[in-house]
């Protein structure tokens, strides 16, 4: 049992060494190919539109070695400045709450309305604030919620700079 012993564990780890080599080539063996210019430069008169060439980060966004992909983002962006830029009137609508009831009626109509809303909490007690540019769509919030005894106002949004 001992002569077994003595001889199966060098040749288990040998074993082990040997697969553990040709894994690591296995892994390492990934080529990669680089492509040079294909013909020699020429001279030309002509005027050529050159049409994009590849470029170096694109060998670098398609090369995979180690299971590695180098970083390599590349953003375009196209703005046209000529387009006149129009301020759209705002409007907000507040509405001061007194209780929970309140609020929940509030919300529940907001969801009808299909609007998003803020509420701002401080001492003097919880208002509800709503941006909206369509005006006609928060005056009939207002008819609406006079029917549950709250007081809102519809007034013109300005920005403090």
């Amino acid at each position: 049992m001992r002569k077994i012993l003595k001889w199966l564990t060098p040749l288990i780890a040998v074993g082990v060494a040997v697969f553990i080599i040709f894994f690591l080539i296995s892994i390492n063996s990934n080529e990669t190919s680089i492509k040079l210019a294909p013909a020699p430069l020429e001279h030309k008169s002509d005027v050529v539109i050159d049409e994009p060439k590849e470029d170096w980060l694109n060998h670098f966004s398609k090369t995979e070695k180690l299971g590695y992909f180098y970083p390599v983002n590349e953003v375009f962006i196209q703005v046209d400045l000529n387009e006149k830029i129009e301020k759209k009137a705002v409007y907000k609508l507040s509405a001061p709450l007194l209780d929970p009831y309140q609020l929940f009626c509030l919300k529940e109509e907001l969801k009808q309305h299909q609007l998003k809303y803020y509420l701002k909490k401080d001492k003097s007690g919880t208002e509800l604030l709503i941006y909206s540019s369509d005006i006609d769509k928060l005056n009939s919030l207002v008819k609406v919620l006079k029917n549950y005894q709250i007081s809102a106002k519809v007034g013109l949004y300005k920005e403090d700079t």
